[in-house]
């Protein structure tokens, strides 16, 4: 996965450029297309735990989803809306891991991430997200 300074979302659809976005859906892919997975949000604080409690490094750019947070329990916000620097996201549900994350790194990660593997959301509002773009009530 790239790392990148800033994303545009397009409501109702994904990422500009994701090969997730609804529409133009490309590579491989899940085969349930949802439209409540328009973005998924990631906590870091995940990646510590894991290096912590199950001696697993996995990297931000490895974990397979689209934006990593600091400091927000992503649990908490399953069903509440909020934003993110110009967009309006829902919050769907939560992601559930794959396995196919550990075919392609070659690490344990599917049951340590069971109930962290982040948040699925819908975007209500498009706009540009930023690096350090701050979660915040909607």
């Amino acid at each position: 996965m790239e790392s990148f300074e800033e994303l545009n979302l397009i409501a109702g659809k994904g990422i500009q450029g994701d090969r997730y976005m609804i529409g133009q859906e490309a590579g491989f892919y899940s085969h349930k297309p949802e439209e409540g997975r328009q973005i998924t949000l990631f906590e870091i604080e995940t990646l510590e735990a894991l290096a912590r409690d199950a001696k697993i490094q996995l990297l931000p750019e490895e974990h397979r989803r689209n934006v990593t947070v600091q400091g927000v329990p992503l649990n908490h916000l399953v069903g509440r809306q909020f934003w993110v620097g110009e967009a309006l996201l829902e919050a769907t549900r939560l992601s559930t891991p794959c396995r196919h994350i550990e075919e392609i790194l070659g690490k344990q990660v599917f049951d340590p991430l069971i109930n962290r593997s982040g948040l699925n959301c819908r975007i209500l509002k498009g706009g540009v997200i930023r690096v350090g773009d701050i979660v915040r009530g909607g």
